[in-house]
């Protein structure tokens, strides 16, 4: 059977100046969807409308920079692979690289154009590059988006240019910017790169469109996204100490609007919740009865430290529930799971830990076996408790 023990994990959390604020669970947000994601302890800290497909602008050229990530990453292209520039691409209007048909950038520069000048341009280019037309491309996207558990998003083409099909939800949004923060580091960096001109053409242009770079909020991505029907939206990240947020957000009705909104979001995510390390490795949490072994209880331990991410006013405690079966049958070995600690917090998603075994318990010899089949048979024929020993 199932065994459930609640307890309570001692959390002392210092008083500062910021308790002053409106907590998490009064917090609202003006742009009409958004989300708000702790990378570091895997805690959404914020849903507005997050996983309602809406047109994602520009913002959705991060799924093209995903798929030529994982181009350079397998090998199909390096960065100094050029591709040819087809009129469909150089006709393309809103933001560019100002390419043409006689050019041949390279796929580093076409990162760099998609990035820091959102190429509308650079962005079918690749697409073309990859995979012979923009359309073949925009089918990819789709098959691969549904293998990264991209519920929400379809598309129908690689740079964000309005179209019924092209719709992202901001939860979708931000597992994709988690999975090129986290799976392409090597090629993260250039989300953070302020300014690029391609062959001298139209320096004017050049400076990249986050708002956030260089505010010393430790911006350091992603993407911008504006049309009539989007409004203006953002992908931003941030890391500040041991922390990163990832903050998705759309529907503002300026320029600056969106930068004040997302520097808003970022400095709450980071201010009114802390990280807590409540349990360290190997710290018995609970004890079980063991069934036919040479011990007749077993501790179960966190197998790593845990730290959390907490309200930065919660005080007193964190309630907590131990789950396991019971009792757990010999043999057992060290690290075996057995069970889960399930923490819950005010405000936020209870957080699941596996509980394991402290220690290997072989299977009980002969005596011990034969003890407790007897104490088995007391217990249906003359309604006794057996006892484990």
């Amino acid at each position: 059977m199932f065994t459930r023990l609640t307890t309570a994990l001692l959390l002392l959390v210092a008083a500062t100046a910021a308790l002053a604020q409106p907590t998490e669970a009064a917090f609202d947000t003006k742009a009409r969807a958004a989300y708000v994601y702790d990378l570091t302890t895997d805690t959404v800290l914020l849903t507005k409308n997050a996983d309602v497909p809406l047109p994602p602008a520009s913002m959705s050229k991060l799924m093209t920079l995903d798929m030529l990530f994982e181009a350079l990453q397998d090998g199909r292209v390096t960065l100094d692979t050029r591709f040819p520039v087809s009129t469909r691409a150089k006709n393309m209007g809103g933001s560019t690289m100002f390419l043409n048909e006689t050019d041949r950038p390279t796929v580093e520069e076409l990162i760099q154009g998609i990035i820091v000048l959102s190429g509308n341009d650079a962005s079918v280019v690749v697409a073309e590059g990859l995979a012979g037309t923009e359309e073949a491309f925009a089918r990819l996207m789709n098959e691969r988006a549904r293998e990264m558990g991209l519920t929400n998003s379809t598309f129908a083409n690689s740079s964000g240019w309005p179209d019924p099909g092209q719709r992202m939800s901001m939860r979708d949004l931000g597992k994709l910017a988690t999975r090129l923060i986290t799976q392409f580091p090597e090629y993260y960096g250039y989300f953070a790169q302020k300014e690029f001109v391609y062959d001298g053409r139209a320096p004017e242009n050049r400076y990249n469109r986050n708002p956030l770079l260089g505010k010393g909020i430790g911006a350091d991505g992603l993407k911008t996204g504006h049309t009539v029907e989007a409004g203006y939206g953002l992908v931003a990240s941030a890391k500040q100490g041991n922390r990163r947020v990832v903050v998705v957000i759309s529907g503002l009705e300026s320029e600056r609007d969106r930068a004040e909104e997302a520097e808003r979001l970022i400095n709450w995510a980071f201010r009114q919740f802390v990280q807590k390390t409540v349990l360290d490795k190997g710290e018995e949490i609970a004890r079980a009865e063991v069934w036919m072994g040479e011990s007749d209880s077993i501790g179960l331990v966190v197998p790593e430290d845990v730290s959390i991410l907490v309200p930065a006013t919660l005080r007193k405690e964190l309630d907590a529930e131990v789950i396991y079966n019971t009792p757990i049958e010999a043999p057992i070995a060290a690290g075996q799971e057995l069970g889960r600690l399930v923490i819950s917090r005010k405000g936020l998603d209870p957080v699941t830990v596996p509980l394991v075994a402290d220690r290997d318990v072989p299977r009980g010899s002969f005596v011990p076996r034969l003890r407790t089949a007897a104490q088995v048979l007391l217990t249906r024929f003359l309604g006794e408790t057996p006892v484990f020993n």
